[in-house]
């Protein structure tokens, strides 16, 4: 068994740092001062350099705590230009598709100066399943005999085929996945190899590992390896997730032991419901299929499942980033935020140069889902939330949600097709908050703890208690009450024709509410425009049932040009 790779290459990397650009010194005081959540963005097939300035310019401002980068490895150099050569390693070197190994330690220099932890792609269950050339000059005749093994480290001798029979364990563990030289991590020397490739990683500064195809090998033995992996710079144990396909064994909880596992089940819930009424969220949890919060990171989608069309995809447009926003605003578990090339091929490579992955261009074959207002503004909001509980949910309409994060953020989400507005119990403290997905450039008012939220068709607001907003000069603030007699799941709205009130929409009606001991009085409050003629009345509506209008005719008002109105409606006209 050939070791001499795992001893040169600290010395070859370490090397590499000290000739790094200088400009590298420069981006370590780079860090604005925001907080660095636990949000991970995932920027797949992004070379270094690409890493490296987005950590700096986008992540930390944003509010990301950690990037997930691709194998940093030599791999295969497929001929044909596909994307997942990278995924048969030729030699633990880090020169790779990706960019030199001075490159590498600059990125990872570069986004801990940003305040950024990084965490790579370890493909540790097997070799390259083909002959050739790696990226960098690596040259394999046959794939039991690559520079770091041979083929006594295989599982070869034991199954020699591919995985057949899926629901044996034993055969998905042993067998080889798409004729990958499956490794026998079952070998105390293989181990000490594989722990010795992923701790040169955490001499340079990173910070954990996403463990590819780990439902492949052992829990026990996988278990076995991360607990060879030394701290991290920073002293922490590196932060170690998996990929554990599901729908047959082992199971996700098998590999709890050894890390967190990425929840397939979340993702296949967030396509369900946003292709679907995404009020059927409610309650989302365990209950409704996800892993455990505390066992578990959740996406949209990652790079296999946006191809086989599983999951939700940047070809999903506006409905994805929906996703994403709530992915972000729930309070289940640490989030991901994928950010991969575009594509017509499923199996085509990065825009590239000869191969190897050319400058990160958004919008020139990259889609940078990361930038988006939409989710850069929830993460920050994500942020501002932390662990507070979800409360005052509220679904108006067919794929129109809102919910708050205890009493501090309150987001509303429109997946349907047409704007809405809706009065949402924000639990929030009176005031004017600033709606972080659009830069602040509107404000939504909270009186009563209510608000009235106009949320264009696919689109999100969201506000917290962290970013107060100004107080909108075209609008008031308005108080409503009437006493009204009800039968059991009956509510009284007021609707009228501004759109703060529907529009005259029953559907987008703003609601009232009925505390202890004031029935059958309703109260609630919102804003109207300022200085404007308003027409009203009250309604009474039922789920199923028709809408019960007041008679008569319309009732109006005229709204002051700045301050409150009090709406005293009497009694319901029946």
């Amino acid at each position: 068994m050939r070791r001499t790779l795992r001893f040169a290459l600290p010395t070859i990397v370490l090397a590499a740092m000290v000739t790094a650009p200088s400009a590298t010194a420069d981006v370590r005081v780079a860090d604005t001062g925001v907080p660095n959540g636990d949000v991970i963005a995932n920027l797949w097939s992004w070379n270094w350099p690409s890493v490296a300035r987005e950590c700096v310019d986008h992540l930390d401002p944003a509010g990301y705590g950690a990037v997930w980068v691709a194998p940093p490895a030599e791999s295969l150099r497929h001929p044909s230009g596909v994307w997942w050569d990278v995924y048969q390693p030729y030699s633990y070197r880090l020169d790779s598709r990706f960019g030199s190994a001075a490159e590498f330690a600059a990125m990872v220099d570069a986004c801990h100066g940003a305040g950024i932890e990084v965490y790579t792609d370890a493909v540790v269950n097997h070799t390259g399943a083909q002959t050739g050339t790696g990226y960098d000059g690596t040259v394999v005749t046959d794939k039991y005999d690559p520079p770091m093994y041979d083929r006594g480290d295989y599982n070869v001798d034991v199954c020699d085929r591919d995985i057949s029979d899926w629901t044996n364990q034993w055969e998905v563990q042993h067998c080889e996945l798409l004729d990958l030289p499956d490794l026998k991590t079952s070998d105390p020397g293989v181990r000490a190899e594989l722990a010795g490739y992923l701790n040169s990683q955490l001499a340079l500064g990173v910070d954990g590992f996403r463990v590819d195809a780990a439902k492949h090998m052992p829990a026990g033995e996988l278990a076995a390896i991360v607990d060879l992996l030394d701290d991290t710079t920073a002293g922490d144990r590196p932060f170690v997730f998996h990929e554990v396909f599901p729908g047959e064994p082992p199971a996700p909880g098998d590999y709890y032991g050894s890390g967190d596992v990425l929840d397939f089940f979340y993702a296949d819930r967030m396509r369900s419901a946003f292709t679907g009424d995404i009020a059927s969220l409610a309650g989302f949890g365990p209950g409704q299929g996800i892993l455990p919060a505390e066992n578990s990171v959740s996406f949209v989608t990652n790079h296999d499942t946006e191809r086989n069309g599983s999951h939700l995809s940047y070809k999903d447009g506006r409905t994805a980033v929906l996703a994403n926003v709530f992915q972000l605003a729930w309070e289940h578990t640490r989030p991901t935020v994928y950010a991969g090339f575009e594509f017509t091929d499923p199996e085509g490579a990065p825009p590239n140069a000869n191969g190897f992955v050319t400058d990160t261009d958004c919008g020139s074959g990259w889609y940078c889902l990361n930038r988006d207002p939409l989710v850069a503004g929830m993460v920050g909001w994500h942020n501002a939330v932390g662990d507070a509980d979800v409360a005052n949910w509220r679904s108006p309409a067919s794929n129109v949600i809102g919910f708050g994060r205890g009493s501090t953020g309150y987001v509303v989400i429109n997946n349907s097709g047409a704007a809405h507005t809706a009065q949402y119990p924000t639990g929030l403290p009176d005031g004017s908050y600033c709606d972080v997905l659009n830069d602040c450039a509107t404000s939504v008012t909270v009186t009563g703890g209510q608000a009235t939220v106009t949320v264009p068709a696919k689109g999100a607001v969201a506000f917290h208690t962290g970013r107060p907003g100004e107080p909108n000069p075209d609008q008031v603030t308005a108080s409503y009450t009437v006493e009204a007699t009800t039968n059991w799941g009956q509510n009284v709205y007021v609707v009228g024709n501004v759109p703060e009130l529907g529009g005259w929409d029953p559907a987008a009606a703003a609601p009232l509410t009925t505390g202890t001991g004031t029935y059958p009085r309703w109260h609630g409050a919102g804003v109207l425009p300022a200085n404007t003629d308003v027409e009203y009345k009250f309604v009474i509506r039922q789920d199923g049932q028709p809408v019960i209008w007041e008679t008569g005719a319309n009732r109006t008002l005229r709204t002051p040009a700045s301050g409150q109105v009090t709406v005293d409606g009497g009694t319901f006209r029946r």
